[in-house]
C-alpha cells in the first residue's frame, strides 16, 4: 500500500532564495508516516497512550531537485519492512504540478516502551501487526 499526502511548501520552510531547506524533507517524511498510520485508524498519540513509541533509528534522504516556496508537494509513503521490533518506510517527494521526483528517502524505527525497551508489537497488537504486514510494499 502506498499512502499519498499532499501539502504545500510554506514560506517558513524556505531559505532566502525560496528553496525548501533540506532538513524539512525529514519533517515531510514524518507527515507521510503519520498519515500512513491514520489509514489503519491509528495515530501516534494512540500508540503512545498504549505505551508504544516509534523512535527513528536510521534515516536518509537523496535530493534530486529543489522544492520551492508554495509548491504543492505529494508525499508518497510505503512500508517496506516489518520484522521483529523494527519497521522501515520509504518516501518519495513529488512536485504536484509536473509530477517531478524531488527527493527520496527512508526511515527505520523500533517499537519501544517509554523506557526505550523493545516492545513485542506483534503480540500486543496482533490485528494491527497483521494489517501492517499485509501493507508491506516490496521494492
Amino acid at each position: 500500500m502506498i499512502n499519498e499526502t499532499t501539502i504545500r511548501a510554506r514560506y517558513a520552510e524556505t531559505d532566502q532564495m525560496g528553496i525548501v531547506y533540506h532538513a524539512n524533507y525529514f519533517t515531510w517524511f514524518e507527515i507521510g508516516r503519520t498519515e500512513f498510520f491514520r489509514t489503519f485508524g491509528l495515530d501516534y498519540r494512540e500508540l503512545e497512550e498504549q505505551g508504544v513509541l516509534l523512535p527513528v533509528i536510521d534515516v536518509g534522504c537523496k535530493y534530486k531537485i529543489s522544492a520551492k516556496y508554495d509548491d504543492e508537494i505529494i508525499i508518497k509513503t510505503k512500508l517496506i519492512k516489518v520484522k521483529g521490533v523494527r519497521l522501515e518506510f520509504n518516501y518519495e517527494i513529488y512536485r504536484k504540478k509536473d509530477n517531478i521526483l524531488l527527493a527520496e528517502g527512508y526511515t527505520k524505527h523500533a517499537f519501544v516502551d517509554k523506557e526505550l525497551r523493545p516492545v513485542n508489537f506483534r503480540n500486543k497488537f496482533k490485528e494491527l501487526w497483521n494489517e501492517l504486514k499485509e501493507s508491506v510494499e516490496e521494492i
